[in-house]
């Protein structure tokens, strides 16, 4: 199911949100540049975190942690991290401030990027994208928000006739569904050090750091809105809720 939006007001701007979207765009358009003038060879697997690399020579190898973090596999991996970033995103740095923030997302990066690594020491796959930082930002405002409606699309065409084109559930529900899909995706992988494709151990080790990082840098948690039992808050004429300013990201 793709989330559209929040019913989650915050109090701030979120100006590193906002700088980690922009820099995650920057860095696509720098990776590819860099491809289409004949960089193919070096630019990934160079900046990529390649978990072999890695363990022979950690400290060497060290900065593509981080340099993973904002290279992305394709313009449709660049955007689906983009929009959960957005919606979640805001809130988790309302409640820390900006440079709890900052620091906990870049901490939530390194163990997605540390948990991949273990799972898969010997493959020599390049793993790259923002996804494991960003489920971290998904553990913590898991933790900080569990009741926030979130707004979905249907992606059941026929239960449109039911329930329309979007639907509401909580927060604990919808980053619950996400962690266990990943964590039964990666068991399946277990064994495959070089088979590719999504890095779902990542996914998973982010988020638990998220989960344990986010009590100890969180200044204050601020929720409106929330989901009561099987019953969402009230809904204006929008199929997002009401527009309370700043209410979706």
């Amino acid at each position: 199911m793709l989330p559209l939006g929040d019913q989650n007001p915050t109090r701030r701007t979120p100006f590193v949100n906002y700088f980690l979207l922009f820099a995650n765009v920057a860095a696509f358009v720098w990776q590819y540049l860099l491809i289409a003038a004949g960089g193919e060879a070096w630019v990934v697997p160079g900046y990529g975190l390649v978990p072999t690399r890695f363990v022979a020579d950690p400290l060497g190898e060290a900065f593509t942690i981080l340099t993973s973090m904002f290279m992305h596999g394709g313009f449709g991996h660049l955007a689906g991290n983009m929009l959960y970033l957005y919606i979640f995103g805001d809130n988790v740095e309302d409640a820390m401030g900006h440079f709890r923030y900052l620091a906990f997302y870049l901490l939530c990066g390194i163990g997605a990027g540390l948990a991949q690594v273990a799972m898969g020491p010997d493959s020599t796959i390049p793993m790259v994208g923002a996804s494991g930082a960003i489920a971290g930002t998904l553990g913590g405002y898991m933790v900080l928000y569990p009741r926030a409606p979130i707004t979905l699309l249907n992606p059941v065409p026929l239960l449109w006739l039911f329930f329309g084109l979007f639907i509401v559930l909580p927060a604990w529900l919808v980053i619950g569904m996400w962690f266990i899909w990943n964590l039964l995706s990666g068991v399946g992988q277990l064994g495959m050090a070089d088979a590719g494709g999504v890095a779902f151990f990542a996914h998973v080790g982010g988020f638990l750091a998220g989960m344990a990082l986010v009590r100890r840098m969180v200044v204050r948690r601020i929720e409106r809105g929330r989901w009561s039992g099987w019953r969402p808050p009230p809904r204006a004429d929008s199929p997002w809720g009401s527009r309370s300013p700043r209410s979706y990201r």
